[in-house]
Formats: structure tokens, sequence, C-alpha cells
């Protein structure tokens, strides 16, 4: 026995009537509120540079629409009409000037009266307003009367009148259809801005909606996750004495491939006359305490299972039958030190345990072979009387 891993009487802690509980994965509620102001960050951010569009649209983009469309201040936006009466009341104040009308004042009232012709004879003004043919006319025969001295200044001037009439309901109307259809265009601006910002806004909300949706899809998939964890968890642990059951026990020699290990079979001796004598809860009490006295024992390294019944099994790290057989002895001492009581035990007044024990390699291919061996030797100690060890070579 290697009395170095012995410490003295121990003392064992009556453990706890249910097993400990399954540990889940740490709650992450920094990491999710987070991800919320994030992407209610990221929603306000759209819907607030959407309605920077819509204010710049309706701030800068109307102004230069009605400038545009109202440019009577400047040449280039004013009218044919009222340029043309513009040259035809120029023209009239030469005829009525009180300067002599010599051939120098007739070319340039000629050439008023050329000007206003010109800018009135378009296709939409004759089309439109009945009074535009006859001032061409009347500008036409006035024109070559200038030329030939057959009308006096006076005369002319008056003439001019018509015209000037005509080109003054023009502008008048002309102004009004402009008025129309800046109406018209700022009104159906208006309605499409008003579409565009109930459908952002719709689209915000959706946005929301779909962002609450998968946040609440999110929270669901992580709740059905921690869930799978905690029966799978709970599925490869022993309910009564809160150690791993057979599956666990192949699961993580899996896990270890390659290493050098032990496996430990232990069963307690007469445990049915036990339960016979006692009553199955302090049965259920043994048991438990037998799993903390094995932890006890082998130390922190060491995994422990429940099988079934009252069998155990120890998997841990030894690459050496010398330190396994110091386990054995000192699990066999501690025992006896613990002193568990058994009334119906047929050769001893305590609880006694039979163990068998091999080291292996860890593999799929080894573990089978070990674990057969360390269950023959379990048998050959129950055969030849129980209360003992055997350490035998993995097949």
């Amino acid at each position: 026995m290697d009395d170095s891993k012995y410490r003295g009487p121990l003392v064992i802690i009556e453990p706890p009537p249910s097993p400990p509980a399954v540990p889940l994965p740490p709650p992450v509620p920094f990491a999710r509120k987070r991800r919320y102001v994030t992407w209610l960050s990221l929603s306000l951010m759209s819907f607030m540079a959407l309605m920077v569009v819509i204010v710049y649209e309706a701030r800068w983009v109307y102004p230069e629409i009605q400038a545009y469309f109202s440019q009577t201040g400047n040449l280039t936006g004013q009218q044919l009409a009222t340029r043309s009466r513009a040259y035809l009341q120029l023209a009239q104040q030469h005829l009525l000037s009180e300067q002599p009308f010599d051939d120098e004042q007739r070319q340039t009232v000629r050439l008023n009266l050329d000007l206003a012709y010109g800018l009135i004879d378009v296709e939409v003004y004759r089309q439109r307003y009945s009074c535009t043919q006859p001032s061409l006319q009347t500008l036409n025969l006035l024109t070559e009367r200038l030329t030939e001295t057959t009308v006096t200044p006076f005369d002319a001037a008056a003439e001019l009148l018509g015209p000037i009439d005509c080109l003054t309901n023009i502008e008048m109307n002309q102004l009004d259809l402009r008025g129309m259809a800046i109406n018209e265009f700022s009104e159906s601006t208006r309605r499409y801005n008003q579409i565009l910002t109930y459908s952002s806004m719709v689209i915000f909300a959706l946005g929301l909606l779909f962002w609450v949706m998968h946040e609440r899809q999110l929270r669901r998939t992580e709740h059905a996750t921690k869930q799978t964890i905690a029966w799978m968890q709970h599925a490869m642990r022993d309910p009564l004495t809160g150690i791993g059951n057979r599956s666990a026990l192949h699961q993580d020699v899996a896990t270890k491939e390659g290493a050098a290990l032990a496996l430990i079979l232990v069963d307690i001796d007469f445990f049915k006359q036990y339960n016979d004598s006692l009553g199955h809860p302090e049965g259920d009490q043994l048991l438990r305490r037998l799993a903390s006295l094995l932890k006890y024992v082998l130390g922190a390294e060491a995994k422990l299972y429940r099988l079934g019944g009252d069998e155990f099994a120890a998997v841990l790290p030894c690459d050496d039958d010398a330190l396994l057989i110091g386990y054995c002895d000192q699990l066999t001492s501690v025992l006896e030190q613990a002193d568990f009581k058994h009334p119906a035990h047929p050769h001893n007044e305590r609880v006694t345990l039979s163990i068998g024990a091999v080291c292996f390699t860890a593999g799929d291919a080894t573990f089978p072979s070990a674990y057969k061996a360390a269950d023959k030797a379990l048998y050959r100690v129950k055969s030849a009387g129980r209360n003992g060890w055997q350490i035998t070579a993995a097949a």
C-alpha cells in the first residue's frame, strides 16, 4: 500500500438526498442587451436617414422647383408674350416721343415691331388665343405702312393698343396656367411624399415587428438548446447519486482516445440482503455514501459512474499497475474505517466490496476488452468469497 495516499481516519460527509443540479450554460444578458441595442439603433438610424431624405426633398427641392417655375425676375424666365409686349411698348414710346420722328426713329420702331412679331408668332399662341392672328396681321401691316411713311406716329401708336391688349391677356392667362401647373405639381409631389412617409413608417414598423419576432424565436431557440443540453446531461447521470451512468462511461472513454487509463469496477457485497433487512431508503443512502467515498479516495481526476443496482465504475489516469494496486488497497481500507453497518452480511458485520480493475489504453476497440477483463476479475473476487480486489491485464 502507498502510505502517501492515506491521510488518516476518514470522515464521511452525508451527501444531500438528491443529486447535484445539472450545470447549465451561464446566462448572457449582456450579450442579449448589446444585440438588442444594436438592432434598435440600426432601425432608428435607418428611419432617421429616411426622414432626412424626405425633409431635404421638402425643404430644398421644393424651393428649387418653385424658383424654376416662377423665374419672372430675369430675361430667361419671362414669357414670350411678356417680352413681346415690352417691345411693343418700347415702340410706342419712340412713336410718341417729343423728338422729331426721323428715319433713325422709324428704323428703331420697325426693329421693335419685328422683335415683337417674332416672339408672338408661336404655334401655341395661335392655337389657344383668337386675338393672336389679328395682332400679327396688324403688326405686319403697320410695319409696311411705316416703311412707306403712310401713317403718322400717333396713329401707329394707337394701332399698337390692340396687339398690346392681346399680349396682356395672353400673359395673364399663361400666368394662371403656370400657377395651376405649379399647384398641381406641388400637390402631386405632396401626395407622393405622404405615401413615401407612411410607407416608410409601415416598413419601419414591419422591421421592428420582424426584429421582435427574430428575438422571440432566438429566445425560444436558446431555451430549447438549454433544455436539450439539460436533458442530455440528465440522461448521462444517475439520478440517485448524481454521478455518471453507463452511457456517460462509454462517452468519456471515447473522448480520451490513446490515453493511459484505469478502469475499476466495484460491487457491494450482499446488497440485496442489505435492502431486505434495512429497507430501500437505507439502501439508497448507502449508494450515495459509497459514491462519496469513491470520490474521496480516487481524487478529483477520477470519473465515477453507477452502472446499475449496486455496481459502480471509476475511470482515472493510470499507467502503472502499482498505482492501481494502491487505489484498490486504500479503497478497502477507507471503507473498513467508515464502518458502514450491514446486519444481514453472512460473513461480516459491515459493508464490504468486491473490486476488479485493469489498466488499458483508451479507444473504441480496446475498451470492450478492458471492461470484460475487469468484470471477470470482479467475479473471480466474488467467487472467492467477496470482500477483496483483483487486478488483471486487458485481453
